[in-house]
């Protein structure tokens, strides 16, 4: 078979996440999409879409029947997905090359392009291949992007080193309380989890991405804009669905490049409106985040005379240092206010 990048960052490679038994994960996807079924009119009535957590990928959906059942419960209390002994490794790897041989023996689950499974260790793997290109060590790489884009606050989240202002994460133990997340070490999947940062880092991730979106449709604009950081036709591609792929918090949405991506559609005048947005949540060890874009819908005659300039639209970014917590959803409502009261004045 053949793995290609593109299978890699839509993950459709096959190969595997933390489970390693591929008939517990078969398992665990048939009970999810039990469960989607069961609380889908709960969804019609309530709200639009769900979380995705960047941890969640053997039971895609099933985070639909945690967020109702625990609306009053405490957070961080109900994800397997953690019981796995992988999350917790503690072994310090010099490079992401070398932290390959955790999995790179291990068959995969399917034939490469058939299914959607996600996979930190996909990504471990498409670190390498940036490491391999570069000629450069991936986290040398990574820091001098964040560099660029002046996201000073974004490192390696790095045990041994003395990062101002990080956050302590918590976890719920299995009595319920309230504990210090354990040590790990994130040297085996710095590309899939590795990295601390703050709000404000984000957003400018975020900022820095929509204005690469949206650049390209200044051209008539008189005043001279930079360009973006990325080509305009490199994250319309980035924010494209791909077939096959699956999103866990509305089956709308579909995985493209490394995002979650919701389509614009309306099916019916007078019926549900469902704007365009890019969305990804965070899982660690004690911690959970949300990055969310959602573009404006940029008018021609205001483009065209330049009374408006990119980036235009919301960003949303919740970081909470506690484990298992659902975001996304918190974050669409969020951008929706901003973006009704933007339009109401």
């Amino acid at each position: 078979v053949a793995i290609t990048t593109r299978l890699l960052v839509s993950h459709l490679s096959g190969i595997r996440h933390y489970e390693k038994d591929i008939t517990k994960v078969k398992e665990e996807k048939e009970k999810a999409n039990r469960a989607f079924k069961l609380t889908k009119p709960y969804q019609d009535k309530e709200q639009e879409g769900k979380g995705i957590e960047k941890t969640d990928s053997v039971k895609p959906r099933k985070e639909h029947e945690g967020e109702i059942k625990n609306r009053t419960s405490k957070p961080g209390r109900r994800d397997k997905e953690f019981e796995q002994e992988e999350y917790y490794l503690k072994e310090k790897f010099e490079s992401v090359i070398e932290s390959l041989k955790i999995f790179k023996n291990d068959p995969l689950f399917f034939k490469p392009g058939d299914q959607f499974l996600y996979s930190t260790y996909g990504f471990t793997l498409l670190s390498a291949v940036v490491e391999r290109v570069s000629g450069q060590k991936f986290t040398d790489y990574m820091l001098k992007m964040f560099r660029d884009l002046d996201m000073l606050s974004t490192v390696l989240d790095d045990n041994e080193a003395m990062i101002y202002n990080r956050a302590r994460c918590y976890v719920y133990n299995k009595k319920g309380r309230l504990v210090n997340a354990p040590y790990v070490d994130n040297s085996y999947k710095w590309a899939g989890g590795g990295f601390v940062s703050s709000v404000g880092d984000l957003l400018k991730f975020g900022n820095a991405l929509l204005y690469s979106y949206q650049a390209g449709q200044f051209k008539n604009n008189n005043r001279k804009l930079l360009p973006g950081y990325l080509k305009p036709d490199t994250v319309a591609m980035m924010w494209t669905p791909v077939p096959k792929t699956e999103v866990s918090w509305d089956r709308d949405g579909k995985y493209a490049m490394a995002w979650a991506v919701v389509e614009k559609k309306q099916q019916c005048g007078c019926c549900r409106q469902q704007r365009h947005y890019a969305s990804h949540t965070g899982g660690a060890v004690g911690a959970s985040s949300v990055l969310l874009i959602l573009p404006e819908e940029l008018d021609s005659e205001a483009i065209d005379t330049g009374l408006v300039a990119p980036p235009r639209g919301v960003i949303v970014s919740i970081i909470c240092n506690m484990q298992s917590v659902s975001l996304n959803s918190t974050a669409l409502k969020i951008a929706r206010e901003f973006d009704k009261e933007k339009w109401a004045q």
